[in-house]
């Protein structure tokens, strides 16, 4: 199968949640969206939920996988768990992000509590 550009963030999201099962996380949902934006992953760990962003970058030539989660960025993934938030009852949370490159996709890195709301 061709891996296209669609096709490599599906398996990254993929091998993303898969990772963070394998570290004691638990789904609650995947490709979350609404009017503010989307959300990759949103997870549990004992009583937080986390917000996922997964990034995949095919070389570090504009920057990583890290530095392309923009204050923009992060704003819109805020509001988009603000808006998440609405429906769920009142418990922590953080927002995470999932880094891994195409040359070497099998090496993740996970920044917990990568920026604040």
């Amino acid at each position: 199968m061709k891996i296209n550009k669609n096709n490599a963030g599906l398996q990254a999201e993929k091998m993303a949640e898969t990772f963070l099962i394998n570290n004691g996380l638990s789904l609650v949902a995947k490709n979350y969206h609404c009017q503010f934006g989307e959300i990759d992953l949103i997870m549990q760990e004992a009583e937080t939920l986390v917000f996922v962003e997964v990034r995949l970058r095919s070389s570090n030539q504009f920057g990583g996988a890290a530095e392309s989660i923009t204050r923009h960025k992060q704003q819109k993934l805020i509001a988009t768990a603000q808006y998440f938030l609405q429906t769920q009852p009142n418990r922590p949370c953080r927002f995470d992000a999932v880094l891994m490159s195409k040359t070497n996709f099998h090496d993740i890195e996970w920044l917990r509590n990568a920026f604040d709301a």
